[in-house]
């Protein structure tokens, strides 16, 4: 690879999103307007939760479909070139997630985790699920 390709594809990752993304921000509005209130971006939690309901103890992550590779979906292509390269970043984000879920489920949190397809083909579905888990814990902890 040149080095102006690499300046490139540089600038392009560094114009990536980690936060406020558009389909994270689609949930957030949705469950604002349901009533619920939650925090975001937690540091003190494993995989730093995208969107967090204290009282209920649930973690919701919005995964991008390409990044975390969801499974036999749309958005999960894999890059033709430097393929070796992607699929040991794949892997490393794929047991990362696994990590995370495993240390919040030993801390007693629900961790949730909304896809981005989920969110452009069916956001309303996606809400509800979010919505249900996080009344059903409030529940059983009031």
């Amino acid at each position: 690879m040149d080095s102006v390709d690499a300046i490139t594809r540089s600038r392009i990752m560094r114009a990536v999103r980690q936060r406020d993304t558009g389909p994270e921000l689609a949930i957030r509005r949705e469950l604002h307007r349901q009533g619920l209130r939650y925090r975001l971006h937690s540091p003190s939690l494993p995989g730093r939760p995208d969107i967090v309901f204290v009282n209920a103890r649930v973690a919701v992550f919005v995964h991008g479909c390409f990044w975390h590779r969801h499974l036999n979906c749309r958005l999960a292509s894999t890059p033709k070139t430097r393929q070796e390269f992607w699929l040991s970043k794949f892997a490393a984000n794929i047991e990362r997630d696994e990590r995370n879920k495993d240390l919040l489920i030993g801390s007693e949190w629900e961790p949730v985790f909304v896809w981005q397809c989920e969110i452009q083909d069916d956001l309303p579905g996606a809400v509800r699920r979010i919505v249900e888990v996080v009344r059903r814990r409030t529940a059983a902890v009031g």
